[in-house]
C-alpha cells in the first residue's frame, strides 16, 4: 500500500459481479481520494476534502441505486435488510457533510477511517452475501435475461 492510501483494493474484495466490483474500486479510490486531502494540512484539506466528499456522495448514491436495482430486480430475499444499511450509512454521511458544512468538529481523518472500515465491512460481508447470490442465479441461468441500462442524466444516473 502505497504511503498516500488508506487502503488499496485487494482481489479477495471482489464480489464476483463485475459492475460491483468496479464501483467498489471507485470507492476505494475516493476514500484514498478523502484521505490524501487530510494530509495537506489542515487549512487546505478541509476545502479539497469537501469538493472531494460531495463527489464521494454522489457515487454513492449511484453505486447503492445500482445495488438496490439489481437486487429488485431479482427479488433479493435480504433487500431490505442491505437497504436499511445503505440508507443507514447516508444518514451518517450527510449528517456528517452537514456538521462539517457549518463549522463544525467532524475530524475529516476519523471520517476518513470511518468511510474505510464501513466500505471494507459492507463489502465483506453484506455485498458478499449479495454476490454470491447474484453468482447462484446466474450459474442456474435466471440471470441471462436481467438487463440493467444505466443512463446519465445531467449529474445523476437513472435506471431503465
Amino acid at each position: 500500500m502505497a504511503s498516500d492510501e488508506i487502503v488499496t483494493w485487494h482481489r479477495s474484495y471482489s464480489v464476483s459481479i463485475p459492475l460491483i466490483d468496479s464501483q467498489h474500486m471507485e470507492l476505494i479510490n475516493l476514500t484514498n481520494k478523502l484521505y490524501r486531502s487530510c494530509l495537506r494540512g489542515r487549512d487546505s484539506s478541509l476545502e479539497v476534502f469537501m469538493v472531494v466528499l460531495r463527489g464521494a456522495v454522489d457515487y454513492v448514491g449511484y453505486h447503492f441505486s445500482t445495488e438496490e436495482k439489481i437486487m429488485e430486480r431479482v427479488e433479493y430475499p435480504n433487500f431490505g435488510a442491505h437497504k436499511r444499511e445503505h440508507n443507514d450509512f447516508v444518514r451518517e454521511v450527510l449528517k456528517s457533510v452537514d456538521d462539517l458544512s457549518k463549522g463544525g468538529t467532524v475530524n475529516p481523518l476519523g471520517f476518513v477511517k470511518y468511510l474505510k472500515d464501513w466500505v471494507l465491512t459492507h463489502i465483506a460481508v453484506t455485498d458478499s452475501a449479495l454476490g454470491h447470490h447474484l453468482v447462484a442465479l446466474k450459474q442456474k441461468g435466471v440471470l441471462q435475461n436481467i438487463t440493467l441500462k444505466v443512463k446519465q442524466v445531467s449529474n445523476r444516473y437513472v435506471f431503465d
